[in-house]
């Protein structure tokens, strides 16, 4: 409504306005869907619902051109509001605005996406809050494949609902609900990925993500797209819902594509939008009315929805054209009495609405403590971990794999002669290398590919990215635990390392913290770098450094001071240095068979340490070192987590 003026409201016209919103809560919530009786409470704090106006709204977007920034403005100065009861119908052709206007409306803008003008909730202007009072159904669904449907939904409801509520209840909800959404007969089916057998249809999976919406029973819900995708009963049960919602009080704004006549007929309110303004917004009869005063009559056996897209549709080759005409229906519905109905309502929300409507945010509502949410986290990470054969059974065997061939190679290796002592290094190098490359790259892809569930769970208010980085972490330790125990176990006793129970103690202890060490480092360049190839391509060269500061390929000492401070950050040359002590403590009986040509000779355990720049006094300073670049590694990655949560 791009030009609309506001004008000043009489006290009949408030009067009015306060009796029509004081008696949306006079509905019957009893509803009964695909035959089955089903209550909605309504999860508000507000007893006479909710009202979201807003009022000369723009929003523009960060765009690089040229190799430079610029913003692009996608919505133009709408104004608009929707009352408590209704189900709206936000409409338009592709790139007319309408997921960024609901985005704005919803507070789930991106950190590229500038909005301009005012919006209010019970005169209340939006914030973070009110991701607790809403729910939001995306366009894209994202799960994480591993789950099924009940593991999936037990695991939202102990994250959304109140902490109170019992686990029979929690449960007695989750089926309700996937009952009315045809969703109970696969309820133990595997989510599924793109490109899986045995998972749900994209269908399924989008009656999944509106089920995951209606736990919370929202006051408020916005909904994209949620038809795409669906055959016409499934999107017909869905809108039938979400009118029967509507019925109980309840604000819901959505999205939608092309619906049936019938599915159209279920809305209460229309929004067209085209070339980021609003043409017309009011009841869906009243748009036929209003564009036929325009020139545009629908026809008797014309879908109405297809005729009203048409109609404002930007035609290819007559683009200037089809732009004149919508500025014309823009400049024709600001002065009709459709605007001023619109106007009347954004006036007493911004005027009149504000002081005496406060209310109280999720009133008698318990959240679920923190640590409950990081158990949850935790759990669902952990079966995507264990389900994914390229997560862990293919590592594991791989890494069983290669113990047994190091082991073969090097079995029979006698250890205190001239030649056993480059084994015994070889030996400790591949404990080293293998438990570094392998566990570093394995994590690249973790934290990326999961991204757009934690922002979208993130921006939704179920937990904060400490919790998420934490729960990450922490499900991943397990596999860095087992795996390099497996190789320990085969590999120390077939090569033929120190046959003793404290030398092999210490060896599977340093083991894991490498393996541990290196993920952490792997987790922080996947959290710096946004893609996993821009992350490789910057570990691939500090993997050089690593190598070549381990000590076995060059002797400590002799590094150039420009890089020499690089070994400090080698935990290659700490786990190096402290395997090598393990071995050659207290080792005296290094035989020399080349003794009478007159060869260097090494004797003892102690001269094999000096020949490596080794020293027997640091091997706590290197398990402490370790310890350090793993609590400095995870700080960083949490850092760079954080910084692009905030700038997203």
């Amino acid at each position: 409504m791009e030009g609309t003026a506001l004008t000043v409201v009489n006290s009949d016209i408030v009067d009015e306005l306060e009796a029509d919103i004081n008696s949306q809560n006079s509905f019957d919530c009893s509803v009964s869907v695909r035959n089955t009786t089903r209550t909605y409470n309504r999860w508000s704090p507000l007893e006479e619902g909710i009202t979201l106006a807003w009022n000369d709204v723009s929003v523009s977007t960060k765009i690089k051109s040229n190799g430079k920034f610029i913003h692009k403005r996608i919505i133009n100065g709408v104004s608009g509001a929707v009352k408590p009861g209704t189900l709206v119908a936000l409409m338009g052709a592709s790139g007319a605005g309408k997921s960024t206007l609901m985005s704005a409306l919803a507070y789930r803008q991106s950190g590229t996406t500038e909005i301009e003008g005012d919006i209010l909730i019970n005169g209340r202007p939006i914030g973070s809050y009110l991701k607790y009072l809403s729910g939001y159904m995306h366009q894209e669904d994202l799960f994480v494949p591993t789950l099924t449907i009940l593991e999936h939904m037990t695991v939202m409801a102990n994250l959304k609902l109140d902490r109170r509520i019992s686990k029979a209840d929690k449960e007695k909800k989750i089926r309700s609900i996937l009952k009315d959404l045809g969703l109970l007969d696969c309820l133990n089916t595997i989510i599924g990925g793109i490109g899986q057998s045995k998972a749900l249809s994209g269908g399924e999976k989008k009656r999944l993500a509106f089920a995951t919406e209606l736990l919370t029973d929202p006051p408020i819900l916005f909904c994209d797209e949620p038809t795409t995708g669906l055959d016409s009963y499934s999107a017909h049960t869905i809108v039938t819902i979400m009118n029967q919602m509507a019925c109980c009080g309840n604000t819901i704004l959505c999205t939608i594509h092309q619906p049936t006549s019938d599915i159209f007929a279920m809305f209460t309110q229309l929004i067209l939008m085209a070339e980021g303004m609003i043409i017309y917004m009011g009841s869906t009869a009243g748009a036929l009315d209003f564009f036929q005063t325009q020139g545009y009559t629908c026809p008797s056996s014309y879908n109405p929805a297809d005729f009203l897209i048409k109609a404002i549709a930007t035609t290819p080759g007559s683009e200037e054209s089809s732009k004149q005409t919508i500025r014309r229906i823009c400049h024709h519905f600001a002065i009709s009495d459709y605007a001023k109905e619109v106007d009347v309502v954004v006036q007493y929300e911004f005027h009149m609405g504000r002081a005496p409507r406060k209310f109280e945010l999720r009133k008698d509502f318990k959240e679920v403590f923190w640590w409950s949410k990081l158990y949850w986290l935790i759990y669902r990470w952990t079966l995507e971990a264990w389900r994914n054969p390229s997560i862990q059974t293919v590592r594991v065997l791989q890494r069983v794999g290669v113990a047994v061939i190091i082991g073969l190679c090097y079995l029979g290796t006698n250890a205190y002669t001239q030649s056993g002592i480059q084994s015994v290094e070889g030996i400790i190098f591949i404990f080293v290398s293998e438990n570094t490359f392998n566990p570093m790259y394995a994590v690249l892809s973790e934290f990326p590919e999961d991204t757009a569930i934690f922002l979208r769970e993130y921006r939704s208010g179920l937990y904060n990215s400490f919790t998420y980085y934490l729960s990450r972490i922490l499900s991943l330790l397990p596999g860095f635990i087992i795996e390099p125990i497996l190789f320990a176990v085969i590999a120390y006793w077939l090569s033929g390392l120190r046959p003793s129970v404290d030398a092999f103690f210490y060896t599977v202890l340093i083991t894991i913290l490498t393996a541990n060490v290196a993920s952490a480092c792997g987790i922080m360049f996947s959290n710096v770098w946004n893609s996993v190839p821009t992350a490789m391509a910057y570990l691939v060269p500090f993997d050089y450094i690593l190598m070549v500061t381990s000590g076995l390929f060059i002797k400590l000492s002799t590094l150039p001071s420009v890089v020499n401070w690089t070994k400090y950050l080698s935990w290659l040359m700490y786990a190096m240095e402290s395997l090598s002590i393990i071995q050659w403590r207290d080792v005296s009986n290094i035989t020399c068979e080349n003794e009478k040509l007159d060869l260097p000779c090494i004797r003892n355990g102690t001269e094999v340490l000096e020949k490596y720049d080794f020293s027997e006094d640091h091997f706590v300073r290197d398990i402490w070192a370790m310890i350090v670049l793993l609590i400095c590694f995870h700080t960083i990655g949490y850092i760079f987590l954080w910084w692009k949560t905030k700038s997203r």
